[in-house]
């Protein structure tokens, strides 16, 4: 689901519970993560002109048993008509019209609590998570960098697993800050797909989004998405992915990097070194 952006967001969820896990079982204590990378995007979004976007995401993870916290404090440059707004630090921007002007500086912080195994089944199977979500006003709306307005998400994922193949959905309610002079409306979200472990140190996957439109009238958005993920050594895994479009309010195409650390193993690689 494009909560945070594009893929990442769906994608860490499912590999946090294949990598760290290995099935539908994980260990209690305390589990600490940090990624950040780079994603490049360009659309139309609806409007006339090209709507290009440089996303640079640090997020920091800390899981607990059966607790998840997750706080994002992205930086953006976009290049775009005058007067365009983002909506969501690397997602949707309301196109807008006059020169062309480049803006740059961190975006909105998105924080998030999950609970884990909301539901379980009783083979154990098939769970249930749920997550709560506030992304926080901080971005400069001068800039257009965000809407200046407080967003709240609630959204619960299920997942089917098998040996080495996962399954999720995903369905999910966006209520909508008020922004002068904004009209957006509250949006339903929804997300579809699978995350297969090819190797011990690889993992593939694609995924299906689709989120309504914040604007009356525009097309509602729908993406299609695939990643390669891959462990390099004991802390550290690289991601790569790309997503294209289906409707015009969507992304044309766009792509990214992600690096993650586990913190708890690096620490243990560090007073192993020492």
């Amino acid at each position: 689901m494009k909560a945070d952006r594009r893929i990442t967001a769906t994608v860490a969820i499912a590999a946090f519970v294949l990598i760290s896990a290995d099935g539908a079982a994980q260990d209690a204590g305390a589990d600490l993560r940090f990624s950040t990378g780079f994603e490049y995007s360009t659309g139309k979004y609806g409007g006339t002109d090209d709507i290009e976007e440089l996303y640079v995401p640090f997020t920091f993870r800390a899981g607990f048993d059966r607790i998840g916290f997750r706080l994002t404090a992205p930086w953006l440059r976009v290049t775009a008509p005058e007067d365009t707004i983002v909506t969501d630090a690397g997602a949707e921007p309301l196109p807008g019209d006059g020169a062309t002007v480049t803006e740059s500086g961190f975006g909105d912080i998105v924080g998030a609590l999950t609970f884990y195994d909301l539901y379980v089944s009783d083979t154990g199977n098939f769970v249930v998570d749920v997550t709560g979500k506030i992304k926080f006003g901080t971005a400069d709306e001068l800039k257009g960098l965000g809407t200046g307005e407080n967003d709240y998400t609630l959204q619960f994922d299920a997942y089917r697993f098998f040996d080495r193949l996962s399954l999720q959905g995903s369905a999910g309610y966006r209520l909508r800050g008020d922004p002068p002079g904004v009209g957006l409306n509250d949006v339903f979200l929804a997300s579809i797909g699978g995350a297969y472990l090819a190797s011990n140190n690889t993992m593939v996957g694609m995924y299906l989004d689709y989120r309504e439109a914040a604007i009356s009238g525009s097309d509602d958005i729908q993406e299609f998405s695939g990643f390669a993920s891959f462990r390099l050594g004991r802390a550290w895994r690289m991601e790569l992915y790309a997503f294209t479009g289906l409707t015009d309010s969507s992304t044309d195409f766009g792509g990214g990097i992600l690096f993650s650390t586990d913190l708890s193993q690096l620490r243990v690689s560090e007073r192993q070194d020492y």
